[in-house]
């Protein structure tokens, strides 16, 4: 799983150089020095630098924010509706057999590179098909080391898993860029891509940056500097002005974007510093001498205090992440071999209690895996057992373990800092189903360590997943599916049947249908249960009055900058005031 996907990001401000006014001359002041000195500036920060802004090879989401804002693609996914819109493709059709999709692009969306000395920018050439390609087939290079390129790319679009499995010694640009990844341009506004097999959710892939294009010539000229100030092409609502590698990014508005593209917000300027410590960050929110701090990250210890505090109630917003935390099962290991155990120990965590107590209210119960956001989830609270200790006892002594008599040792694989976690689980089991607590024991490792590729394999683990693409299934089909990663070692039943359909069925309600079917054979009372989803995490965030946007809805895929505002008046009038 990549590291995006358990990395939240954190906010903060940047200086604003103001003169203090007196009460009675604020107005006047402030509006002047808006409209003629300072730009609609929003100052954020993040606890980590960004790892690249190139869109074959970021991996982090800070980078993705970044890559969002300044690379358009195909489709985007609506940063309010969560829905897949059509971006530099005006539309697609599916050839009768699903493996082929044909994308007729716009053709008035400019190359433009902005010059951090003059502060303009140039336009360059329109962004036709042929950059799509270059792409996508740059994207399969097994020497360029995409972690997209293999995780996605390679999967699904036929001849690229070929190019892909390449040795890197044997890979040429001649091979690469030859014919074997089957993506054409007939013209410069047609793409064509041909899939490995059938696949509706490719259409949700589109939306992700590995499928952005970039311009080969610039990528010629400059290699890996491509990305710097002053080199980098882009396309998107925004240019990189300065990069200030562990201090600070700046980016501007590209007024020339055509009006339909551009979002609704009136933000021109980002200020985006880069902060480890986010208490630090918090701290300065509430700085206002000296700072003008737009946003911030409350952190676990503040929580209780910052809810409590009634004038703070306006600004406190609660944001889901689109992580799922969960505890796995291996079903090659005893007890959880056994579904009726796997179904027990699910049903003895009360999910509510937990996110109150170990997590201070950051989170909302999951109880089955696809969360809210996500094309093809089920409402959140319609499917899945939940806490039910009665139905625990009942399917424990179906197992064969009545009062947990004969119980054997399980051993737990958790990440450094969750064994309060474990204990949570421990006196469950020994609450509601009779277990000694000496039967458990649990070791710890990093968040990021797969636990396939942790020795020895233990009987379950905690392990946590966000979204590559909003889809469906990126999770029941990726992580569930006896024919995805599959670290659960759980054989194919008729649920694997189910997910197949599901990933080629081209109608909406029908795939719908089809994922709410999956996710009660897996979390229902007659349940699978590979897992035993935990909660979705949901931070709590403090913004101040004058910023506005979809916080709570574009949370998955890269921030829209263009799709917030910013009352920079009242911004100033708050700094002068303080």
């Amino acid at each position: 799983m990549p590291l995006r996907s358990i990395i939240f990001g954190c906010f903060i401000v940047a200086f604003l150089p103001i003169q203090r006014v007196s009460a009675a001359d604020t107005v006047v002041k402030v509006t002047a020095q808006y409209r003629q000195d300072v730009p609609v500036t929003l100052d954020i920060a993040y606890t980590s630098e960004i790892t690249s802004l190139d869109p074959a090879l970021a991996t982090d989401s800070a980078s993705f924010d970044a890559i969002e804002n300044l690379f358009l693609g195909l489709t985007d996914f609506d940063p309010v509706s969560n829905t897949i819109e059509p971006e530099l493709a005006t539309n697609w059709t599916v050839s009768a057999g699903g493996l082929t999709w044909t994308f007729t692009l716009r053709n008035d969306v400019m190359w433009r590179r902005y010059d951090p000395l003059t502060q303009t920018a140039t336009s360059i050439r329109p962004v036709v098909a042929s950059d799509f390609v270059y792409d996508i087939k740059r994207a399969c290079d097994p020497r360029l080391g995409s972690y997209y390129g293999t995780a996605i790319a390679a999967r699904v679009i036929a001849g690229c898993d070929v190019i892909n499995g390449m040795a890197m010694d044997t890979a040429t640009d001649e091979l690469v860029y030859g014919d074997t990844t089957q993506v054409t341009a007939p013209n410069e506004t047609t793409l064509v891509i041909t899939l490995r097999e059938p696949a509706s959710y490719f259409l949700s892939m589109t939306t992700m940056p590995i499928l952005r294009p970039v311009p080969p010539e610039t990528i010629a000229a400059y290699g890996n500097d491509w990305t710097l100030p002053g080199n980098i092409l882009t396309n998107g609502p925004y240019f990189v002005q300065e990069i200030f590698r562990g201090v600070r990014r700046v980016y501007v508005r590209n007024p020339e974007l055509p009006s339909d593209l551009a979002g609704t917000g009136n933000i021109e300027t980002i200020n985006n510093l880069t902060i480890e410590d986010g208490f630090t960050i918090y701290a300065l929110y509430f700085e206002r001498q000296y700072y003008d701090m737009d946003s911030a990250l409350v952190p676990a210890a503040e929580t209780a205090k910052i809810l409590a505090d009634e004038g703070l109630t306006e600004e406190v917003k609660q944001i889901r992440d689109g992580a799922v935390f969960y505890f796995a099962f291996a079903h090659d290991k005893p007890p959880f071999d056994n579904v009726h155990v796997r179904r027990a120990f699910s049903a003895i965590i009360d999910r509510q209690a937990f996110i109150e107590e170990l997590r201070g209210g950051r989170g909302v119960p999951m109880i089955h895996f696809t969360p809210p956001g996500i094309i093809g989830a089920s409402p959140i609270d319609e499917i899945g057992v939940g806490f039910d200790p009665e139905y625990a006892r009942e399917q424990l002594s179906l197992a064969g373990y009545p009062n947990c008599a004969n119980f054997p040792e399980v051993r737990i694989l958790v990440y450094q800092g969750a064994l309060s976690w474990i204990d949570f689980l421990f006196a469950t089991a020994e609450e509601y189903l009779g277990c000694d607590s000496r039967l458990f024991s649990a070791k710890e490792r990093e968040l990021s360590v797969n636990p396939e590729y942790t020795p020895p394999r233990l009987n379950a683990w905690i392990y946590v997943w966000g979204s590559d693409y909003p889809d469906a299934n990126n999770w029941v089909g990726d992580v569930l599916s006896c024919h995805g990663d599959n670290y659960f070692m759980r054989p194919c039943t008729a649920t694997d049947d189910l997910i197949d359909q599901a990933a080629r069925e081209t109608d909406p309600s029908i795939r719908a249908d089809l994922y709410r079917q999956i996710e009660e054979a897996f979390f229902g009372p007659d349940g699978e249960f590979p897992i035993a989803p935990l909660y979705l995490r949901a931070d709590y965030v403090l913004v101040k009055s004058w910023y506005t946007g979809p916080f709570e809805t574009d949370t998955h895929f890269g921030v829209h900058w263009d799709a917030y505002s910013m009352d920079m008046a009242a911004k100033l009038a708050a700094r002068a005031a303080s």
